[in-house]
């Protein structure tokens, strides 16, 4: 019980914190109608050695550091660092994703998601999927696991079921698919290029 008021804690803190904003700042000379008061930054970043992703809170700034996503992870646009625990999600995603359930980037990851389900519309930069179920929109990396699934794709899958839209690389498993190539199923081993 102490653990848990001690992680709700931590979580207060974290929201008090994230929740203050910048007050928009005075022009230097009141009277003078032509100046313009300064616009508070768009976005909030956070740089927090660890946050405990406990609740979802109303406030949900950009995460450079050390996320622990217990039960579920909270809603960041943009996380720079690792995500460990249970359920994480992304829009935008660089670092390393050790989700146990579930590892969601909506647009953009690049880096490395470990997990049983991962998913990734994009991984344009570099991305790796190790998983019992991995699914890319484009995947420029790797992809192993189970059952692999990616849209476009430079590297390669190694897994019981390979499927690709586009591929310049590598299947290697029992079912191998690449939709848009000369040979578009053969297995053990197909090459798209």
């Amino acid at each position: 019980m102490k653990k848990l008021l001690t992680l709700a804690a931590v979580a207060a803190l974290s929201f008090s914190v994230c929740a203050e904003e910048e007050e928009p700042q005075e022009p230097e000379n009141v009277n003078d109608e032509f100046a313009v008061p300064e616009e508070p930054p768009h976005k909030q970043v956070v740089a927090w050695p660890a946050f405990f992703a406990i609740h979802e809170l109303p406030v949900t700034p950009d995460l450079v550091g050390f996320r622990i996503t217990i039960p579920y992870s909270t809603k960041q646009e943009n996380v720079t660092g690792f995500d460990i625990g249970l359920w994480g999600r992304a829009q935008y995603f660089e670092g390393f994703q050790l989700n146990i359930l579930r590892n969601d980037v909506k647009d953009q990851l690049s880096g490395v998601q470990v997990g049983l389900y991962n998913t990734a519309a994009q991984a344009d930069i570099v991305g790796v999927q190790a998983g019992l179920w991995n699914e890319a929109g484009t995947l420029h990396g790797a992809q192993a696991g189970i059952v692999n699934l990616a849209g476009q794709m430079e590297g390669f899958q190694i897994g019981l079921i390979n499927r690709a839209e586009e591929l310049y690389g590598i299947q290697i498993g029992v079912v191998n698919v690449i939709r848009d190539a000369e040979v578009p199923f053969c297995p053990i081993v197909n090459i798209g290029f």
